[in-house]
């Protein structure tokens, strides 16, 4: 109780800085509003007029909410954004390791052709197509995922990584022990070989654990180092990831909205997980995880420029 009293103290003690906090804040809220504005252009042809409309209130609201709480910190913002990020990479992680599971289940009983003996005949025949295993399976098991989010605490990497050796080892067995291979197991090793790798870049960067080339800067003094994370999350992380934004989502060919829009799967067709429009969605996630975090992370590099106490200190990582 003594120790989060003192760490709530701390993460108030320091100067507002209300144009920072507009900015990292304006940063996320004009995100959300590109991704509404997708939804609304694809899913219901609005454009224009209502874009520029979208654009409007969540700018405007995020102004009144920004200058309404001017008395927030920044250590306090950052610590605040950082949780929210890890709720939401725990709920993609549960995500990807119910819709794994399940997934591979009915592609093994699609392939051994089970799925008539099991199932009536409508659907059976609803789930050799991906436009009904997507939104009636996949999405619901998402769902759940954030829901188990909410009740545990940890990230799931090690659990994700142990799994992805399980499912090699099983590879292995089943082909040089008992000559069995479908194309559904090199599908789900990728599957969660890719969630593993883009869903922990934004924990990485909150531990300090991307590879950094610091001839300079292992040298310099906190302040200083502020300075160099704070300028460089925004004009390297954050316009790197608005890129990324606007290659996945700028069209309907795009590389996100095309596979998501056709709940495209791999060329193995039915022999194979119908999971590869949800992989694109993965370079998304990651785009949308690192730019709260850069947000988060600029606003701990500002409070080290101003000196403010209740810096976070990140334990070294071992080699």
């Amino acid at each position: 109780m003594n120790n989060s009293a003192s760490r709530a103290h701390v993460l108030d003690d320091g100067q507002p800085a209300v144009l920072v906090r507009l900015l990292g804040w304006l940063t996320l809220a004009l995100m959300c509003a590109f991704f509404v504005n997708n939804i609304l252009e694809l899913g219901f042809g609005l454009t224009g007029p209502v874009h520029l409309g979208v654009y409007g209130i969540f700018a405007l609201g995020t102004i009144l909410g920004v200058v309404r709480s001017s008395h927030r910190t920044l250590r306090s913002e950052a610590t605040l954004i950082s949780d929210f990020n890890s709720f939401l990479v725990r709920g993609c992680f549960f995500a990807v390791l119910y819709v794994g599971i399940v997934d591979a289940g009915i592609a093994w009983l699609r392939v051994e052709r089970l799925l008539p003996q099991l199932f009536n005949e409508e659907l059976a025949s609803a789930l050799l197509r991906s436009g009904y295993i997507g939104p009636t399976i996949h999405f619901p098991l998402a769902c759940l995922g954030f829901v188990t989010a909410l009740f545990s605490r940890t990230l799931g990497f090690t659990w994700l990584a142990l799994l992805i050796v399980l499912a090699e080892l099983l590879i292995v067995i089943s082909r040089f022990v008992f000559s069995y291979e479908q194309s559904l197991m090199g599908d789900l090793v990728r599957y969660w070989y890719a969630a593993l790798f883009l869903f922990a870049s934004a924990h990485t960067l909150l531990e300090e654990g991307h590879v950094r080339v610091d001839i300079f800067f292992a040298s310099l003094d906190d302040r200083r180092k502020g300075i160099v994370n704070a300028y460089g999350t925004v004009f390297l992380g954050m316009v790197t990831t608005a890129a990324i934004f606007l290659i996945c989502l700028w069209s309907k060919q795009s590389i996100v909205n095309s596979p998501v829009l056709n709940f495209e799967v791999s060329q193995t067709g039915t022999a194979g997980m119908y999971i590869k429009y949800q992989m694109a969605i993965f370079l998304l996630i990651f785009a949308i995880t690192m730019q709260i975090q850069f947000v988060s992370y600029f606003f701990e590099g500002v409070a080290d420029m101003r000196n403010e106490s209740g810096k976070r200190e990140v334990a070294p990582i071992s080699h």
